[in-house]
Parts: structure tokens; C-alpha cells; sequence
């Protein structure tokens, strides 16, 4: 029987490609996919120490205060040209004006109980009016939480909303991945050539292939130990049937989103960034409630931390266990036999 091993590889050592298949005996998943397409070109970066750059820029031109709601006010201008319809600020008990956001204004919709699409095709003079006395009449909560700049508002939530800051995210994954391009043997995944079937994890990151993405509204990172394939079996040409260990982590401080991580094990990434041959799929999810900023330090990092560093060697103890247990007479049984325990 083929014995089940990691390939080791130096992380500062290129390693050559290897041949890939087997993609039927795992997912197919669009999670990277999804992202690659909507990502244009200013939320894409190069590494993470660039990404890390540009969300602690905002985080620090940004600040948060809890404001009471019947002191909050939607101002519109008179309108004397047809560009004052669609003006609207908010006016902090400071005595400051910001505008928001799309997404801040949705918020704030919510908030005052009112349906954003419809205010959205309504003047502002109206939008204001409504979005004043909502705020003021139809909540039970006394206060808001805001969060923006000098002249904007990013979000706009409840007053027990957790702050996960999307430099934190990003700051956590340093730790374990360095700059995300190879100094550390979590980087940005290579590509899989579909003519010879063989998979390249030295391919250069660029802006078509990165994987490490933020805007105004999130941050997604998703990175692979692509230079340190784990054998589990044979493909049907006899070479190794490799997979290796990727995860993927999104966060949004604005609120969009809950932090997400997911672990996993893959066969390859193609060009359009589609996860071929997956197992083992497990994610968590944490809303940002009002206790979510030391869960993410108590809970969510050390689990990322606790992957990165020993989650090949399960796989592997769970393979030799399972043929211990005399459970399967080849390596695709024993795979097999995982997944149906898995499921």
C-alpha cells in the first residue's frame, strides 16, 4: 500500500509543479470565484503587507461614537437645481455634516424603520423628513453607533454592534503568513495549467491572480500551503493524488458581513481562481454582536492559528487511523471512508 506522506518543501526553495486530478473525488467551489470576479482593480493587491497599508489608512482616519437618536438630523437642501434632490447629510450633535454612504444610508434606513429602496427614488428634502422621525419615533433602542470619517459616514448600527477591525483580520494572517507572496509557506495560491493537467504553485501573483482583496465595505483573504502537498493516494496515472491545506477569511468593520473563516484541503486553484477537488470543508461564522471583538481574540484567531500549524498532521493520523481500523484496502477507499465520516 502507497504510503501517506507531506512532499516538504523550503518555503525559500521554488518547488517544481506536480501533477493534479482526481477533482471528482472532492467539491468543486466558487467561494474564490465569486470574489475574483466582482474584485476590480483598486481592491485587488499584491500582498499583505499593501493590504494591511490600505485598511489601517482608513481605520485610522475613521472614529466611533454612540450618539443618541433624537439628536441625530437629516439635512436636505432647498432645492434650486436638480442635483439638490439627491443631497443629503447627517447632522452629529457636534455640529458636524457628513454625507453617507450608500451602504451607511441603508443602514440607516433600517434603522429608522423605513425601506431604503423606496427613500432611495424619493427627493431628499422628503428622505429627510422621513429618516428624521423614524429615527426619532420608531425605535425602542435610545442610541446609535457610528462609524466614518470627518466627512462621511462608513456605518451606521446598533449601539451593542462589535467592532471586528478589518486591520486586525488582516494583522492576525500576518502572523502566520509573513507577506502572503512566499516569505512564508502560506501564500497566494498558484494555477493549474489544464493542458498538462499539472499544477504550479510558484506561478507570480499579479492582479489577475491574487487572492487578497479589500474596499470600503470588506476584506477577503484566501491563501494555500500549495508548496507543501500532503500524498493520499494514486491518480490513475500512477502519480501522486496531492492535495494541500488553503483558508479563507472575510470581515467587514462596517457591517456588511459577519467574519467568516473557513479551512479546507484542495487539489488546485485554475486561473479563474475555481477550488478544484476540496475536502474536509468546515467554516465558522461570528457575528459582530457586542461581545464579538474578544471572541475573535480568544475564539477565532488561535483556530487560525491552530490549522496553520497542525492540521496536515491530523490528516494524516486520520488516514493511517482509518486503515488501522482495516476499514479500506487502498488509499481512495480510505478517502472514502473520511468523507463518509464527515458527512
Amino acid at each position: 500500500m502507497d504510503t501517506v506522506s507531506t512532499i516538504a518543501a523550503n518555503a525559500a526553495t521554488p518547488t517544481r509543479d506536480y501533477a493534479v486530478g482526481n477533482f471528482n473525488k472532492g467539491e468543486t467551489r466558487s467561494d474564490l470565484t465569486k470574489q475574483w470576479i466582482a474584485r476590480p482593480a483598486d481592491q485587488r493587491f499584491l500582498s499583505l503587507t499593501d493590504l494591511h497599508t490600505a485598511v489601517k489608512a482608513r481605520a485610522d482616519q475613521t472614529t466611533e461614537a454612540r450618539i443618541d437618536t433624537n439628536k441625530v438630523e437629516f439635512i436636505a437642501p432647498e432645492p434650486r437645481v436638480t442635483a439638490d434632490l439627491h443631497k443629503l447629510s447627517i447632522g452629529l450633535p457636534s455640529g458636524e455634516e457628513i454625507a453617507p454612504t450608500h451602504w451607511s444610508f441603508g443602514q440607516l434606513a433600517s434603522l429608522a424603520q423605513a425601506p431604503a429602496g423606496y427613500l432611495r427614488k424619493l427627493p431628499s428634502q422628503i428622505v429627510a423628513d422621513a429618516l428624521t422621525y423614524g429615527m426619532r419615533y420608531n425605535r425602542s433602542v435610545e442610541a446609535i453607533k457610528t462609524y466614518g470619517t470627518s466627512d462621511e459616514l462608513l456605518a451606521a448600527t446598533g449601539p451593542d454592534y462589535g467592532r471586528i477591525y478589518d486591520r486586525e483580520v488582516v494583522e492576525a494572517v500576518q502572523q502566520i503568513a509573513g507577506n502572503g507572496t512566499g516569505d512564508a509557506r502560506w501564500k497566494v495560491p498558484g494555477v493549474l495549467d489544464w493542458r498538462t493537467m499539472r499544477y504550479d504553485p510558484e506561478h507570480p501573483v499579479t492582479l489577475d491572480t491574487t487572492t487578497l482583496y479589500a474596499s470600503d465595505r470588506d476584506v477577503f483573504i484566501f491563501l494555500v500551503d500549495d508548496r507543501n502537498p500532503i500524498e493520499i493516494g494514486k491518480l490513475p496515472s500512477g502519480d501522486p493524488d496531492l492535495v494541500f491545506r488553503g483558508f479563507y477569511i472575510s470581515n467587514s468593520e462596517v457591517g456588511s458581513s459577519s467574519l467568516k473563516l473557513a479551512a479546507f484541503y484542495l487539489r488546485a486553484v485554475c486561473c479563474n481562481r475555481l477550488m478544484w477537488g476540496v475536502e474536509g470543508f468546515q467554516e465558522i461564522s461570528m457575528r459582530h454582536s457586542k461581545y464579538a471583538p474578544s471572541r475573535f481574540i480568544e475564539e477565532a484567531r488561535p483556530a487560525l492559528q491552530s490549522f496553520a500549524d497542525g492540521s496536515t498532521q491530523r490528516l494524516l493520523e486520520g488516514v493511517e487511523k482509518a486503515r488501522a481500523a482495516k476499514v479500506a484496502s487502498s488509499n481512495d477507499e480510505v478517502i472514502e471512508f473520511l468523507r463518509n465520516q464527515n458527512s
